[in-house]
This record gives structure tokens, C-alpha cells and sequence, in this order.
């Protein structure tokens, strides 16, 4: 447990770029520690200056190589990266499979580039529970740009919504099945759509694909720009980040700074979550067995037994 002053002193090597404290910090908030809610109430008023972007999308699509180039030009612009990368869980440890971290190797050694790994640990929608607040200490620490890598799960990967300004859905081509998974599910969060690998055969037609079901949005929804790709060899790189960029930018109010609104929004969620789950466990045994018996004899339904527990703490 930090002192009061050992926070402060973090908080002001996090506000002021430090790596080793923007790499404590993001600990404590993943770890949930009771240092945690101080960082994230002391740096809210630095929050909104990144540009942040996830990246999604069907498994294979080369999802970590895209992110490794994009970041390789970012650097060229003179910009700084945080990399948030969701990874698979391990069902031994619960740890991180640091897939993403080895495929970005080439940026370890970089300042100016700074990456964390996050386990998914079984939570759904392509994230973590705490991703949310760790893209809000890299933007507080300055970071120019901060990427959401999400696990590539497929269509109910949305919640990257909510945490990122501008969204890229990356496709491969000839990918039948992923197109249909993108057109279910996260297409109507893209911003951006990438068609990945474009050295490959189908890639025009994927792209022509991905074209034609933009017609299935809402006809006053923003205009989705699709580019294509080949991340191995930086092709379509350059554009890409020209595409992010003017969208961030179009989104700027008044001041500079990107709504937080959605941001806190999920991560507000996320906590009421938490403190619920946590009463639920604290809840003495016998009350908790009453209620359950209530529910079981068709005294009470799920909601209200949810609510009772929910006002006992």
C-alpha cells in the first residue's frame, strides 16, 4: 500500500511522460489496487489529448502486423505510441500469451514507443475490464498515440467502441466467413475498414465486398474510408495513418480535446460491475441462501433479488 505522498509523486512522474511511472501506474489500475482509484481521479483533467485507436477484427487477418507497422510510421511522423494488446489467457496461469509483445519486438527498444500486454482472463468483447482506465493513463502520460489491439475474437468485439475515438476493422481477403462475421457484428462500430494482405488473390473483390455492405449502415452515418494493405511490406501504411489521423482530427470540439463521454461511460459501467460482484460475495451466507430459496419458491425474480442485494451494502 503506497503512502499519500508516494502517489503524488507518481502521479506527477506519470503527468510528466516518466516511463517508469506510466508502467507502475498502469500496474496498480490493471491489479485494481486500492492505489488505483487515486491515479484515476487525480489524472482525469489530463485526459482527451491522445489519439486512440483499436484495431479489430476476425483472427488472421494480421491484425499484430498491421499494429507493427502502423506503428513504425507513426514513429516516422515523430509521434509517440502506447500499445494496448489484448492477448488470450493462459487456462494454467490466467497470464497474458504475449503473441502481440513478440510480434512488435522490433519496438522494445524504442522511447518512444511503449507496449503492454493485457491477459483477456475469459472477459468477452475483445477487451479487459480495465482497458478502458489503462488508455487513460497512457493519454494522461502524454503519449501522442494510444492503440487498442483486441483479442480478434470476431463479431461481438464492439467494445473497443467505447475506449477509442477511431476504430479500424481489419479483413484479409477471400476470407468469406470473416466478412460475414464482420457484417454481423463490428462493422457498424468501423470508422476505418482495412483490407489486410493485399498482395493476396480476392483482395479487390474483398474490398469491393466490404464497399457494397457499407450500404447496410445507417445512410446518415459518417463515411467509412476502405484501404488496402500489406503490412508486411508497409504498403497502404502511409495512407492508413493519413486516414486515422484526418479522423481524429474531425472530431476535435472546441479546445482540442476528444468527448470522454464514452470512455467514462464504459468505465463507470465496469466499476458498478465490480462493486456489485463484490457485495454479492460479501453478502453472509444465510442472507444469500434466503434469497436464493426466495427465488427458487417463485417469490422473487431475478431483478429484484439483484436490487435487494445491491441496497444491503
Amino acid at each position: 500500500m503506497l503512502a499519500t505522498d508516494q502517489i503524488e509523486r507518481l502521479v506527477t512522474g506519470l503527468l510528466g511522460g516518466t516511463p517508469r511511472a506510466l508502467s507502475r501506474a498502469i500496474t496498480l489500475v490493471e491489479n485494481e489496487t486500492p492505489e488505483a482509484a487515486a491515479i484515476q481521479a487525480a489524472i482525469q483533467t489530463a485526459v482527451g489529448g491522445a489519439v486512440t485507436v483499436g484495431i479489430t477484427g476476425p483472427p488472421g487477418a494480421g491484425k499484430s502486423t498491421l499494429v507493427n507497422a502502423f506503428i513504425g510510421e507513426l514513429r516516422a511522423r515523430d509521434l509517440t505510441v502506447g500499445v494496448i494488446a489484448v492477448d488470450p489467457s493462459s487456462p494454467l496461469t490466467g497470464g497474458a500469451i504475449l503473441g502481440d509483445r513478440i510480434r512488435m519486438a522490433e519496438h522494445s527498444g524504442d522511447p518512444g514507443v511503449f507496449i503492454r500486454s493485457l491477459a483477456a482472463r475469459g472477459h468477452l468483447g475483445g477487451l479487459t475490464r480495465t482497458a478502458g482506465r489503462i488508455v487513460d493513463v497512457m493519454d494522461a502520460a502524454g503519449l501522442n498515440v494510444v492503440l487498442i489491439e483486441t483479442v480478434g475474437a470476431g463479431q461481438s468485439e464492439v467494445e473497443v467502441a467505447d475506449v477509442a475515438a477511431t476504430k479500424i476493422v481489419v479483413s484479409a481477403p477471400g476470407l468469406g466467413d470473416d466478412v460475414q462475421a464482420i457484417k454481423a457484428g463490428i462493422l457498424e462500430i468501423a470508422d476505418i475498414l482495412v483490407v489486410n494482405k493485399f498482395d493476396l488473390p480476392m483482395a479487390q473483390q474483398t474490398k469491393k465486398a466490404l464497399s457494397a455492405m457499407l450500404h447496410l449502415r445507417d445512410a446518415r452515418a459518417a463515411p467509412v474510408e476502405v484501404i488496402g494493405t500489406i503490412a508486411t511490406t508497409g504498403d497502404g501504411i502511409a495512407e492508413l495513418t493519413d486516414a486515422v489521423l484526418a479522423h481524429d482530427q474531425s472530431l476535435r470540439q472546441a479546445g482540442g480535446v476528444i468527448d470522454p463521454t464514452p470512455r467514462i461511460r464504459r468505465n463507470l459501467s465496469e466499476a458498478v460491475s465490480q462493486v456489485a460482484g463484490a457485495r454479492l460475495r460479501a453478502l453472509a451466507s444465510d442472507d444469500l441462501n434466503d434469497i436464493i430459496d426466495a427465488i427458487q419458491r417463485g417469490e422473487v425474480d431475478y431483478t429484484t433479488a439483484a436490487k435487494r442485494i445491491l441496497d444491503h451494502g
